[in-house]
């Protein structure tokens, strides 16, 4: 098998190789680590490349599965990790000079159940610099390109896990999303990820951005790779005070169960048409999917998206104050090791007031209750996960991002789950991704109208050309 071939394998193909023994997990990794020597140069996807500690991981699972030991579908399998869950013994940097040296003394929880599932660590990925702001272009570690075109921005803040996904360089990646950066990178990207229900995977050991908005999560290069990686990393955690004490279901065993007679609601009236700087490519991309969805069965109710468009700036309102109040202390100690993108936006946390944020808080509760009200009409809702497809890095504005479009805040503010999963290309050739989001903790009715587009879909079998 060529290189090529197996850094593409699906963690779903991988597994079933590695147990009819066609090829050894050590296989696997070096293959996994002979690419991103090769063509990572042109991506910058990894800040940290682990190799020793990848085939040590790689040469013990070979021998589990020699004396037949079998820790599940992620046994063997190659991953990697935004830069900013803490891995014991290995720098953690958050792509930021502030913490380009740091390097835990303890893992993680998410790090710490995906090794107890088997799976074999090839490094730390690039990142919006504190998952803050836009392209890390003045941080210590360059920026990182999308592999569809390295003239353009991959998405963040999770854009070294949706490229290096994307690019062959690993089977399952995790992010953290806090108004959009696990799903937006993946629609740049022709990826999938997912941002679950608020408190459904432990934040623990993950460097916060927005404490109430943060969410960790997994992507993957298909939906059921998705739902592998949510269920080895899901459930309660004492050590984070906000993790859900939930049961956890079997995301996979309703995957194929088809999606006819479903309900999708389409929140297009205020919002989509009134969003100025929508992409009408993106939007006619968007619209082929519903109808792919319509083919399988759905039905499509269309729903006020006000309280949707209204979300957005009450969740910039609290990222940025909750962000400053995490790193104040070092911000007023030495601001100029933060890039120039981070610190514009921490000022305006900065200069919030308390009367700003509790308002803020206020204008969450009334939109949370009048977004989930729609559920007693729908089962999910969907929309584009960007507004437009990704842009070139000479054409970029880190701060005028910021005030643009966005089909994600909601579901950070709200806590629904979310994923986004890749629905078409413009005539640019550049990646569309279909979000579809859920009622509190049903991740699996997301997977699986996921999974149904997806298979009746070719676009999860393109491969950039690097």
């Amino acid at each position: 098998m060529a290189i090529n071939d197996f850094c593409y394998l699906t963690i779903t193909e991988a597994a079933a190789g590695l147990r009819r023994k066609e090829f050894s997990p050590l296989d696997l990794t070096r293959a996994c680590l002979e690419r991103i020597e090769a063509v990572d140069g042109k991506l910058h996807s990894f800040i940290t490349v682990t190799a020793d500690v990848a085939l040590k991981q790689a040469k013990q699972a070979e021998q589990e599965f020699l004396s037949d030991k079998d820790r599940g579908p992620l046994h063997g399998i190659p991953i990697a990790l935004k830069d900013l869950y803490a891995t014991k013994g290995i720098r953690t940097t958050c792509h930021s000079a502030v913490r380009q040296d740091w390097v835990p003394d303890y893992n993680a929880t998410a790090v710490t159940r995906l090794a107890d599932a088997g799976t074999i660590l090839l490094g730390k990925l690039g990142m919006h610099e504190f998952a803050f702001g836009g392209p890390s272009v003045d941080a210590p570690f360059p920026a990182v390109r999308n592999p569809w075109n390295t003239d353009y921005i991959p998405g963040g803040s999770s854009s070294g896990s949706a490229a290096a996904l994307a690019a062959g360089f690993c089977c399952g990646a995790l992010g953290s999303d806090t108004g959009g950066s696990i799903r937006t990178p993946s629609s740049h990207c022709s990826v999938v990820g997912i941002k679950p229900t608020y408190g459904r995977i432990s934040r623990q050991g993950v460097v916060p951005l927005s404490w109430s908005l943060d969410h960790a999560g997994p992507m993957a290069r298909t939906v059921e790779d998705c739902a592998i990686l949510l269920q080895a990393i899901a459930g309660h955690d004492a050590k984070d005070s906000a993790s859900a004490n939930v049961a956890v279901p079997d995301f996979r065993a309703g995957l194929k169960q088809g999606i006819k007679g479903l309900r999708i609601g389409v929140p297009r009236d205020n919002w989509f048409n009134e969003q100025k700087g929508t992409d009408p490519q993106t939007e006619a991309v968007f619209n082929d999917a519903l109808k792919t969805l319509e083919s399988l069965g759905a039905m499509f109710v269309e729903i006020d998206g006000r309280p949707f468009a209204i979300a957005r700036k009450a969740n910039q309102t609290i990222l940025v104050a909750e962000a400053y109040a995490y790193h104040e202390k070092r911000f007023q100690q030495a601001a100029e090791k933060f890039g120039s993108s981070v610190r514009t936006r921490m000022l305006e946390g900065a200069f919030l007031s308390a009367a700003d944020y509790i308002t803020a808080l206020r204008v969450r509760t009334a939109l949370n209750e009048q977004i989930r009200a729609n559920f007693s009409r729908v089962e999910v809702f969907a929309t584009p996960t960007a507004p437009r497809p990704p842009e070139a890095f000479k054409d970029m504005d880190p701060n005028e991002q910021n005030l643009r479009p966005n089909f994600t805040n909601p579901f950070n503010l709200t806590g629904l789950p979310a994923i986004s999963v890749p629905c078409g290309f413009t005539q640019g050739e550049l990646p569309v991704g279909l979000q579809i989001v859920a009622r509190p903790f049903e991740e699996a009715t997301a997977f699986r109208i996921a999974y149904a587009y997806e298979q009746a879909t070719e676009w999860h079998e393109r491969r950039p050309l690097l």
